[in-house]
């Protein structure tokens, strides 16, 4: 398999995913702007959405969007506790907490980025982020993980809270959510995805 990633993007997710799981995977950059891949290729012929991640599978065929590699990518590996069993009750919720989070978090995240929109439309948008994650660090308290347990969805999270400091919010604002990120930090599949990105040279 090959994951296309970009640094500091939703792309760590699905990288993190792969390392937990020790699924074999080769990873190439891509360069965000110009489009370029470390493979000498223009993503958008990978992925004509023009955004990582991607994964290509062995047989050619590409998957993409974060929330969908990454049970793609669990449920290859039987038995692993990233993910509960498809069809389950425990599975669906899972299903509600990623689209949360892409939803309400990634999405939400997303107008920040944007040099175009004016600040006080921003603190809209700021505002309403916070909302949700008050709601996420109320969910955490004597938890250390979303659902109890390390899984897709912490992998995630971790991904897109990672950005808060571009946006000048500071996480330990929420107690439960600091905490949370410092575990997240100590796994050594986070270490080595984030030492890994790091490591690939500019394209």
């Amino acid at each position: 398999m090959k994951l296309y990633f970009a640094p500091m993007t939703c792309s760590l997710s699905p990288h993190i995913v792969l390392r937990e799981l020790g699924l074999p995977f080769e990873l190439i950059r891509v360069n965000n702007k110009t489009k370029a891949t470390a493979d000498s290729r223009d993503f958008r012929d990978i992925n004509p959405k023009g955004y990582v991640a991607a994964l290509v599978l062995d047989n050619g065929q590409v998957l993409t969007e974060g929330p969908a590699i990454v049970q793609y990518l669990a449920d290859r590996v039987p038995g692993n506790s990233l993910a509960p069993a498809n069809g389950t009750w425990e599975r669906t919720r899972l299903q509600e907490l990623l689209n949360f989070i892409t939803s309400e978090i990634h999405g939400g995240s997303a107008p920040l980025f944007n040099a175009e929109i004016p600040e006080p439309t921003k603190e809209i948008f700021r505002q309403k982020l916070f909302k949700r994650l008050d709601y996420l660090n109320t969910g955490l308290v004597n938890k250390d993980y979303l659902l109890g347990v390390f899984g897709l969805a912490d992998a995630y999270l971790f991904t897109v809270l990672k950005w808060l400091p571009f946006f000048n919010i500071d996480v330990k604002n929420w107690p439960e959510l600091a905490s949370f990120m410092g575990r997240m930090e100590a796994r050594p599949s986070v270490q080595a995805a984030i030492a890994a990105e790091e490591a690939t040279q500019p394209v």
